[in-house]
């Protein structure tokens, strides 16, 4: 799909290209020596607006996440050439991207202000973050997701299972001993499951397979038995981290610390003040929503 003329893909899969090519975009959003288009003008995340547009044109119907998405990489267009220096440039941007419509004039006239005033980390930048740009994002693709999931190797495996008489002993003894605690891994583990199942059962059947297949389906079970082996020790890190963070009020030293850490390092890297500060079980989260309370 991102190799390929755009125009010869099939309809059904143009918006998975779409988003293909947006996301490429948008995970080199802050490196303005990349280039996607032959115009050098044109800054990653402006490429990326424009492979935005085309999706949204794929929607039967515009939602708000939609609408919080194009307006986010509107400011962070500007934002970024800001924060590089590139004053001009982010003049240059917002006139092509952002319009004298009724809906778009209130936000082109604060743009405007703020490069005029050359300030990169005026509240308006930092409340539209590009961290809030890439959580909206993750957000929308993880709805896409769920709505395109490809169920193949679900049905394969279990077709597979049921044969051999293992779904019982595999899957709804599990399912039923499983506590409250346990529905997020049951979600995620059955397929982890389902296919080593299947590639076992691959790697026995196909007697005459040739010896590189065979250690295809060899290494496919080693890989997915440690997929399940990390999946499991990952949900013990989470459930082990979540009862070590638990609210603790705010100590004035803790909020010396948050301000000198944002004097340094800036709004919005909150992982970078949280290595170098000196915070007792605390998170880059944490760290933000204390930051917005001050």
């Amino acid at each position: 799909a991102l190799t390929n003329d755009l125009s010869k893909i099939p309809p059904r899969q143009k918006k998975t290209a779409y988003l293909c090519h947006f996301l490429l975009r948008i995970a080199k959003g802050k490196n303005l020596e990349c280039h996607f288009e032959n115009d050098q003008r044109i800054s990653p995340l402006e490429s990326a607006l424009s492979f935005w547009i085309l999706l949204e044109k794929e929607e039967i119907k515009l939602e708000k996440l939609h609408e919080d998405i194009h307006r986010l990489i509107q400011i962070q267009v500007v934002a970024v050439y800001m924060e590089n220096g590139y004053f001009r440039e982010a003049s240059e941007v917002l006139e092509r991207l952002v319009t004298d419509s009724d809906s778009d004039k209130p936000l082109r006239v604060k743009l405007a202000t703020i490069i005029k005033n050359k300030d990169p980390y005026v509240p308006l930048l930092q409340s539209f973050s590009y961290d809030l740009l890439i959580s909206k994002i993750k957000s929308y693709v993880g709805c896409y997701v769920k709505e395109n999931e490809s169920n193949f190797l679900m049905q394969a495996a279990t077709k597979q299972i049921e044969f051999k008489g293992l779904e019982s002993t595999a899957l709804q003894n599990k399912t039923a001993n499983a506590s409250e605690d346990d529905k997020e891994n049951l979600e995620t583990k059955p397929r982890f499951v389902l296919s080593i199942f299947l590639l076992r059962d691959m790697g026995q059947e196909t007697e005459t397979c040739t010896a590189w297949s065979h250690k295809w389906c060899l290494q496919g079970s080693v890989l997915g038995a440690y997929l399940i082996k990390q999946h499991e020790g990952h949900a013990c890190t989470l459930s082990k981290s979540s009862d070590d963070t638990k609210l603790e009020r705010w100590t004035y030293k803790e909020d010396l610390e948050l301000k000198s850490g944002v004097r340094e390092f800036g709004v919005g890297n909150w992982a970078k003040i949280l290595i170098h500060g000196n915070f007792k079980n605390r998170t880059s989260v944490m760290l933000k929503d204390r930051w917005r309370t001050l």
